[in-house]
């Protein structure tokens, strides 16, 4: 069997939104550096997959919806939150800022996941709500996914705001307006944007590689 065989059988099955054949492709238990190296050739290699098709208008909501829910429950249950193979890293939450348009944030939130982050997902929310949240959580890790470029705009307000409230998280933003305008995040006050849900995974992860230690969890 060549290396990509699994994985066009593992995304066959997500996309066939099939659990068992999905469940039978990650095989059964195993030590916890197999459990990860598991997650990291299939899982997240799928998913990237995944969002690529949904650019190209190839596959559809409801399977790009169902398959990061099954990635999400199948690496729960090979890597629950207390399991080691977890990543050292300091607390993190995504949100969609004053849109309704969830994918590009549950794209990024499974990825991440399957990657053995842990992060508060705090679904849409206004301006202040937030703000609130990420000061009374002590975020340090902030990921904002916004569709429309007036929401986009709203994300300077919230660095003003946290930066008030002597709250200095780093923010990674993703959207179609930063994709539109690759300059757009340095305007907003965010520190870092991601054009995709693997680019994400990759800022996160340098991120956490050059923080000190007493930031992390």
């Amino acid at each position: 069997m060549t290396e990509s065989e699994p994985v066009e059988a593992f995304l066959n099955a997500l996309l066939a939104m099939d659990r068992v054949a999905a469940k039978r492709t990650l095989g059964g238990p195993s030590a916890t550096d197999a459990r990860l190296d598991v997650v990291e050739r299939l899982v997240v290699p799928s998913l990237e997959r995944i969002g690529d098709l949904w650019e190209r208008g190839e596959v559809s909501l409801s399977q790009v919806y169902i398959s990061g829910r099954m990635c999400e429950e199948m690496v729960d249950a090979i890597l629950p939150p207390s399991d080691p193979a977890r990543v050292d890293q300091p607390p993190m939450a995504i949100a969609v800022l004053d849109d309704y348009h969830l994918l590009g944030k549950r794209m990024v939130y499974s990825v991440l996941r399957a990657s053995g982050y842990e992060l508060k997902d705090y679904g849409t929310v206004d301006g202040d709500s937030l703000v609130s949240r990420v000061v009374r959580d002590n975020i340090v890790v902030l990921m904002i996914s916004v569709l429309m470029l007036p929401s986009a705009l709203h994300i300077k307000k919230v660095r003003e705001a946290l930066d008030r409230a002597g709250c200095r998280p780093f923010i990674l933003v993703g959207g179609a307006p930063f994709r539109f305008d690759t300059e757009l995040w340095r305007e907003v006050g965010a520190d870092a944007m991601a054009a995709t849900a693997a680019e994400s995974v990759a800022v996160v992860r340098e991120l956490i590689d050059h923080l000190p230690k007493e930031y992390r969890s």
